[in-house]
């Protein structure tokens, strides 16, 4: 077990276990720590970026550590992710230690205090969370569930959804996304070929309905309706 401690040289062998043990080591550490401690990340692609980061940083940073140990490690790390990846697709179980199934929060409008005491967050937090999704009462969630990557999955009531033109059956048109003709007082003459536009029409669009010219328009945009919106410096 000599290469646990600190030796001036190792060999590949010994590079190969001192890795091996520390990415399990790293494993079982962030299991523990809980979802929220590795904020929106994977239980294993939180594992692979402090890894690497780290095994890369010290031979860069500090001139009398070589590369031959950086080197075994991140293959050995890289080797280790792809098994662990493999692992998650083919055996349930396994996938099921690294990201474990989701469990609610919140059910039929009622706070669960043992779920907060799982995902190891207070109730400020979940207020928190509720806020970011524009819902102000627990008591329109039906269900809030806290997902393996530490996220809240919120579902309201139906009778608190929002009403869209889809529940009275009112045919919409379809999306079309607005093509950015000016940006910053430049002209994308690629888009305006596109849109079957030239530049002296962009012009006089300018004049007559902005009163404007390109060289004040921080954006402009054309629409489906072949309507040209403007936005100008302020």
């Amino acid at each position: 077990m000599d290469f646990l401690h600190g030796q001036e040289s190792l060999t590949v062998i010994e590079w190969s276990l001192r890795a091996i043990i520390t990415f399990f080591f790293m494993l079982f550490s962030a299991k523990i720590m809980g979802s929220r401690a590795i904020s929106q990340l994977r239980l294993l692609d939180f594992i692979i970026a402090l890894m690497l980061g780290n095994i890369i940083a010290h031979p860069l940073s500090d001139h009398s550590i070589g590369m031959k140990g950086s080197i075994i490690s991140t293959i050995i790390i890289v080797v280790l992710y792809m098994l662990c990846v493999y692992l998650t697709l083919k055996w349930p179980r396994f996938r099921k230690l690294m990201d474990s199934d989701p469990f609610p929060l919140i059910k039929d409008g009622e706070i669960l205090y043992k779920g907060l005491l799982k995902a190891r967050i207070s109730i400020e937090y979940l207020l928190a969370e509720l806020r970011k999704e524009k819902v102000e009462n627990v008591k329109k969630v039906a269900l809030a569930l806290w997902e393996a990557d530490g996220k809240m999955s919120i579902f309201l009531d139906p009778q608190y959804e929002p009403i869209s033109p889809s529940t009275y059956q009112i045919k919409m048109e379809p999306f079309d996304l607005p093509k950015t003709v000016i940006t910053e007082g430049r002209i994308n003459y690629q888009i305006l070929k596109f849109l079957q536009k030239d530049e002296k029409w962009l012009h006089n669009k300018l004049r007559i309905q902005h009163k404007t010219n390109v060289s004040n328009v921080l954006l402009a945009t054309i629409d489906a309706k072949n309507q040209l919106n403007v936005f100008l410096y302020k």
